[in-house]
């Protein structure tokens, strides 16, 4: 540990959009944030090729570049971003206690949790080394590259039934590969997908491979009853078997819902823990965008420039 620890008004944990963006609105109010990147600065964006929903970009963005000019924009204004990763908390009592790198400490009067969530994945190798070259997370963000084309996407869930469906509006067809051979996905989402004749079902199918090089050219499956393996033509392959939100290191402290997600209350970015707040995907899993996690960030700067007022600490 330091000696001595450092003291701020304003720690961000994590550099998605959210946080970024609550870098941008507490700078701009003289507070002078600190922001800790985490282990993958910029978030998940920064494993997103071509970002093309995101407004105020007309010609699109890839992803890192993107992360990179919120960075800059940031640190125009005054925030210290630092590339370390929180290890600990202790939200026991104010201000707030946070280790950095098992070794700092700083003593915060507000904290900005922005620490995002984490796509759940197959686990294979071609899964990764194809990523953002035709496989993808997140229909509603990467699908529109896919239009008049033929994907395959795996999930059993209501957000797989979502973003199939999605898709089909979009693509020519849709193989939904479905590892047992029911789903977990409400009624309602299931006679959706069952009912759309562009969404074909594999019941039973396990995933063997993502096939191509440079892009996704197919994917080759098996039949986990059979145990028949056959290659389908695809030129796109979605993942949706959930996401794990980065918020282990609060759980103590943070009231949270079964999933891991950070409850706040509505209409705000408060927590449970008076002067921490809570931004971006570590609390939403509904709508998990960029501009949406930009939008909550926005809300927790000014929730912790109101607090700081308050308590007259600002």
């Amino acid at each position: 540990m330091n000696k001595e620890a450092e003291k701020v008004k304003v720690l961000i944990v994590g550099s998605g959009p959210a946080g970024y963006t609550a870098a941008i609105y507490a700078s701009r109010a003289g507070l002078s944030p600190i922001l800790y990147t985490g282990g993958q600065p910029g978030g998940q964006l920064t494993i997103t090729n071509d970002v093309e929903n995101y407004p105020g970009y007309p010609d699109g963005v890839m992803g890192p570049q993107m992360m990179e000019d919120f960075r800059k924009q940031a640190e125009r204004f005054g925030t210290d971003v630092r590339y370390g990763m929180v290890t600990s908390v202790d939200f026991s009592q104010r201000p707030h206690k946070v280790i950095v790198d098992d070794k700092d400490e700083i003593i915060a009067d507000t904290v900005i949790i922005s620490t995002g969530a984490s796509a759940k994945w197959l686990g294979l190798e071609s899964e990764t080394r194809l990523n953002g070259k035709g496989v993808s997370a997140c229909a509603v963000c990467d699908g529109f590259f896919f239009r008049k084309q033929t994907v395959a996407i795996v999930g059993a869930g209501d957000t797989a039934c979502e973003e199939a469906s999605y898709l089909a509006n979009i693509c020519d067809k849709v193989y939904m590969l479905i590892r047992k051979d029911e789903m977990r996905a409400s009624q309602i989402m299931q006679k959706r997908v069952t009912s759309n004749p562009k969404i074909e079902i594999l019941w039973n199918t396990e995933t063997e491979e993502i096939l191509g090089e440079e892009e996704v050219t197919g994917v080759r499956i098996k039949n986990n009853k059979s145990g028949e393996v056959r290659d389908l033509d695809v030129n796109g392959f979605f993942v949706a078997i959930g996401h794990q939100p980065n918020t282990q290191i609060f759980q103590d402290f943070i009231d949270m819902n079964e999933a891991g997600y950070i409850i706040t209350q509505p209409g705000s970015t408060k927590t449970n823990i008076e002067g921490v707040f809570a931004c971006g995907d570590a609390q939403d899993h509904v709508y998990r965008q960029a501009v949406t996690a930009a939008g909550t960030g926005c809300m927790s700067a000014l929730d912790a420039e109101r607090f700081l007022a308050e308590q007259e600490l600002s």
